[in-house]
């Protein structure tokens, strides 16, 4: 553990400023509730040609929030670092939940595993904002470094696997009404 206060330490050191004290709230909100990527899946299903993407996306999230929030969160019951060290001067609301693993940076993982696996051009843009909100989560103290860990490692065995399962389950599905003379 005291790796993981040494890193939260190193990065208040090396990146505090009243730019980044601005920029992080406003990064961390994308990923509140994983709202930015509940968007991503939903504008993704509007497509039919990007249709059973923006589904995977939305299970996997969905996988993400039972396993991870619902279930590990509970099991591990972590503290956060802003509850042990209650003199940081918090630029968010102190969550009220567990920390281990970081909920933002699983479901950001998730979607932009599914997503890159789906168009890798589409990583460009996801990689760097999951990354970004991963980072916040540290910035602003609400985790420590090995729940982003936990949340990353988690995150993509639960992306990796939706996409991979999830493809060959519709595919088997739309093959067997295809077979059937049903209307797909």
């Amino acid at each position: 553990m005291a790796i993981d206060w040494a890193i939260l330490d190193k990065i208040q050191s090396m990146f505090s400023s009243g730019f980044m004290d601005w920029l992080m709230p406003r990064i961390t909100v994308l990923g509140d509730a994983g709202i930015i990527w509940i968007l991503m899946g939903v504008i993704l299903l509007i497509s039919k040609k990007h249709r059973r993407t923006g589904f995977l996306v939305l299970v996997g999230l969905l996988i993400g929030l039972i396993i991870g929030n619902g279930i590990v969160k509970n099991l591990v019951a972590r503290s956060r670092p802003c509850w042990l060290d209650t003199e940081f001067n918090m630029l968010i609301s102190v969550p009220k939940d567990y920390s281990f693993p970081s909920g933002h940076t699983q479901a950001s993982v998730i979607a932009a595993t599914i997503i890159t696996l789906y168009r890798k051009e589409w990583g460009w843009v996801v990689i760097p904002l999951a990354v970004g909100i991963a980072f916040s989560r540290l910035y602003l103290y609400v985790h420590f470094p090995t729940d982003v860990l936990g949340g990353t490692v988690l995150g993509l065995m639960i992306g990796l696997v939706t996409y991979y399962a999830g493809n060959r389950i519709i595919s088997a599905f739309m093959a067997k009404k295809q077979n059937r003379g049903e209307a797909l």
